[in-house]
């Protein structure tokens, strides 16, 4: 075994359909982690997914059984929304950090339930926001923080999106499973959060989707300035980047980013540099790993994420009552009070029931304060 292979950090998969084999084969050749162990109900696509990467990993319907068969260190789960809090908690109490594909939950009060599981067992849990690593993003950023107060944001994303399964049967296919990305977006490129929307969300006449695949949406943030966002996954024709298309309108100027390799800044002495890093769920996983290895608060840390979270029920809530205004503050105490009603666990319901507020709870030290971090393949 080579220096890298020693130092890589051995985790479990949890999840074998499509996003799981992306993952699987990402991991294949990743010098920060190696996939030990696959779970998933079904066995036999767990092993053909295994086989297909390439693996020699222990594959198992049972997530302690298989990380403690494989060694694991580490779990990353690629399950459905539905299932993301039962096998995040199930990682979490045995021991395992998690880095959990998004949405972290299918609604604010689930994720809030997992804030405080993350607190009780002391372990990281990580949401994987993967398209917050595109390099030319981060040079979009660099331009944007230098423009002054934000007066407004703008944002489109038009796409044909065939994705035959549980995708083509949500409810807001557009919303829940994709704006959710450009959302988050917006928060890593400004600190101004958002703080209430209106929406309306419907589905094209044409579209494939059973929910509603188009929407507008509306978000005031806390200095005033607005997020003005439009997207279709049902738009056969003049196709967005899958990151969207964004313009940023402020103080000093404009810049703007096509979302993939054009960024234009358009005020006097801004400027930026692309890094060269790796992106996409690499990038996630080389922060998650880093995390771990140097106990450093990675981007969305579990409370870290919840309001991204709340920007999309926000969202599909307004759309509900015919573009109501919805204060997401107002959302996150709801939240918490669904949260509390709902859980079962008499450790996770006391913490809960502790939080003055909602944003209490997600505003407490994440993890990352630990002496104590995980080295990568080794012991706590």
């Amino acid at each position: 075994m080579s220096a890298s292979e020693a130092t890589r950090l051995p985790v479990v998969v949890i999840g074998a359909g499509a996003m799981g084999g992306a993952w699987l084969r990402m991991l294949a050749d990743s010098p920060h982690a190696e996939p030990v162990g696959v779970v998933d109900l079904n066995l036999e696509l767990a092993q053909a997914t295994v086989a297909s990467a390439g693996l020699d990993a222990v594959v198992g319907d049972s997530l302690v059984e298989v990380a403690e068969r494989s060694g694991a260190r580490a779990a990353i789960n690629v399950t459905v929304p539905q299932a993301h809090r039962v096998v995040n908690e199930q990682a979490l109490r045995a021991g395992l950090p998690v880095l959990c594909e998004k949405p972290l939950a299918p609604t604010v009060s689930e994720a809030l339930r997992q804030v405080a599981l993350a607190d009780l067992t002391g372990e990281l849990l990580m949401v994987s926001q993967s398209r917050r690593y595109f390099n030319h993003l981060a040079a979009f950023k660099q331009a944007v923080e230098q423009l002054g107060p934000l007066g407004a944001v703008h944002a489109t994303f038009f796409h044909e999106d065939h994705e035959p399964g549980f995708r083509e049967q949500m409810a807001h296919p557009l919303l829940v499973d994709m704006s959710v990305h450009h959302f988050d977006m917006l928060r890593y490129l400004s600190a101004d959060e958002p703080v209430s929307v209106r929406c309306n969300s419907w589905n094209p006449p044409w579209s494939w989707f059973a929910g509603d695949a188009a929407a507008t949406a509306t978000f005031e943030l806390a200095s005033g300035a607005r997020f003005v966002y439009s997207g279709s996954r049902c738009t056969p024709g003049l196709q967005s980047s899958w990151n969207a298309d964004w313009h940023v309108y402020a103080e000093r100027g404009a810049a703007s980013w096509n979302g993939d390799e054009l960024v234009i800044a358009d005020a006097e002495g801004v400027g930026f540099e692309v890094p060269d890093r790796r992106e996409s769920i690499e990038g996630s996983l080389e922060e998650f790993v880093s995390a771990l290895a140097t106990g450093i608060t990675p981007q969305n840390e579990v409370r870290l994420n919840v309001l991204t979270l709340a920007m999309v029920e926000g969202a599909v809530l307004s759309s509900a009552r015919g573009g109501e205004r919805v204060d997401l503050r107002d959302l996150l105490e709801d939240s918490l009070a669904q949260a509390i009603a709902d859980e079962q666990r008499d450790d996770v319901a006391e913490l809960l029931r502790s939080w003055p507020s909602a944003a209490d709870g997600i505003s407490t030290q994440p993890w990352g304060s630990s002496p104590a971090p995980i080295a990568a393949g080794g012991a706590r």
